[in-house]
């Protein structure tokens, strides 16, 4: 009786894996291709000043920031390291459509951030 219980278990163990269905691939959206535009606007650590990252003055976008950082309840980490992470991501993800010009100003607002929390 005993034999008969495995021997049937072993047989629907094999027939569901072979049963199973593959799974369609899900489409990409232009909304799954922009989530750093998403991070950036719906951050859970901070909430940013609404088009900081594109201002023209490095410690305009450092004291905004700083500002949010240290105005968030949310955030994990100190609000130095929040904040400069946030930079940093925006940096890294808008990348190539950056111009030299943006870039520069963005580099920029890091040593700012550096002075407006006394680290530099």
């Amino acid at each position: 009786m005993a034999r008969k219980k495995a021997a049937s278990k072993s047989a629907r163990t094999s027939q569901s894996a072979k049963g199973r269905r593959r799974t369609a691939k899900r489409k990409t959206t232009a909304e799954d291709k922009r989530w750093s535009a998403r991070v950036t606007r719906e951050s859970d650590a901070l909430d940013l000043e609404r088009d900081v990252f594109k201002s023209d003055s490095p410690r305009r976008i450092a004291l905004s920031l700083k500002g949010s950082a240290e105005a968030s309840k949310r955030r994990k980490s100190s609000p130095y390291r929040s904040a400069m992470s946030m930079l940093t991501f925006y940096i890294n993800r808008a990348g190539k459509n950056l111009s030299a010009k943006q870039r520069s100003v963005l580099d920029r607002a890091k040593d700012e951030l550096r002075k407006a929390f006394g680290r530099a």
